[in-house]
């Protein structure tokens, strides 16, 4: 029997379509999948570890080996700490100044509580107690997946009650740096207890798309529809949208004091989106630029100006 016109039409949008599927889709889906596992998840006991992820950038190598060198003065100040959260066993240290006064540094995707030392020390100059963490899936800490902050936040919610409970701090201070940053917001926007006081954020972006996007641009790196992908396999398998939710809409909420730290030269973290987040802010806040570093590299290249500023803003809004 011969194949009816109709048949013949649905026949060929079949094969159009197939071929879409084959070539236009599964190959740019296929390269997203390998993004998502290379960037954003944990596929190896050996990845993420504690040393420094790259060590090829002289700046950043000396950050680790001045925050190292800072830690190791004050090891006899270090309590190993350990928590519980959503299924994981996450790890920390916690050195013990004496102060009823704490800070939380909050580092970056792909780095653990090590690369935190080397913001430690203006906060141990005013004689803070400090909290340093390996994020889920880094470090020590157990875990699979790095969801940019999202879940991230309700760990930092479970340190903070650790350390007000066993330690009897009533001030925290949360110091985020990029991805930190939007972990230390989301913890602290999103929760009542009044023992969280102010906010210090290095580099905050509006959304991690946004920055993931930039990041693609400057690597000269095809955007879409790849990221599209895989924000789609991060919602799948994390549970969490990078482009629904971000600091954007998190600093909508915020109650608390927070001081805005940005470079002129960030490429990732642009000028005009973070005078947009300064800009949208409710309450007190204060935004400092520095002329030059670049993303999550301001302190090294303006030490002076950047303890400064930190200082400044803890001795108005801890004391």
């Amino acid at each position: 029997m011969l194949m009816s016109a109709v048949g013949i039409t649905f026949l060929i949008i079949g094969i159009v379509l197939l071929v879409i599927i084959l070539f236009g889709i599964l190959p740019p889906f296929i390269i997203a999948n390998k993004v998502f596992n290379a960037q954003l998840v944990r596929n190896d006991k050996n990845k993420w570890l504690r040393e420094c992820s790259a060590p090829d950038n002289v700046e950043q190598m000396a950050m680790y080996n001045i925050g190292l060198e800072w830690a190791a003065g004050f090891k006899d100040k270090i309590e190993e700490v350990e928590i519980e959260n959503d299924g994981l066993h996450l790890v920390g240290e916690y050195f013990n100044f004496g102060s009823d006064k704490c800070v939380i540094i909050l580092q970056g995707r792909t780095e653990s509580l090590w690369y935190s030392y080397y913001y430690a020390k203006p906060y141990s100059d005013m004689g803070y107690n400090i909290l340093v963490v390996d994020s889920r899936a880094h470090g020590l800490s157990e875990g699979k997946y790095n969801t940019v902050g999202l879940k991230e936040y309700k760990d930092i919610q479970a340190w903070a009650k650790l350390i007000h409970t066993k330690y009897n701090i009533n001030k925290f201070v949360l110091h985020g740096i990029c991805i930190g940053s939007a972990t230390a917001l989301y913890a602290i926007t999103s929760t009542d207890k009044d023992y969280f006081k102010a906010i210090i954020t290095d580099g905050m972006y509006t959304t991690f798309y946004e920055t993931f996007k930039t990041h693609m641009i400057y690597e000269k790196r095809p955007v879409h529809p790849f990221i599209e992908f895989v924000r789609l396999i991060m919602k799948i398998k994390t549970g969490v949208d990078m482009k629904s939710y971000g600091p954007e809409k998190a600093l909508l909420k915020l109650d608390k004091p927070i001081l805005f730290l940005y470079s002129k030269e960030d490429k990732f973290s642009l000028p005009h989106k973070s005078e947009y987040l300064y800009n949208i802010t409710p309450g007190e806040k204060q935004i400092v630029w520095f002329d030059h570093g670049a993303h999550s590299h301001i302190r090294i290249n303006n030490l002076e100006k950047y303890d400064k500023a930190v200082k400044d803003f803890c001795n108005e809004h801890l004391n």
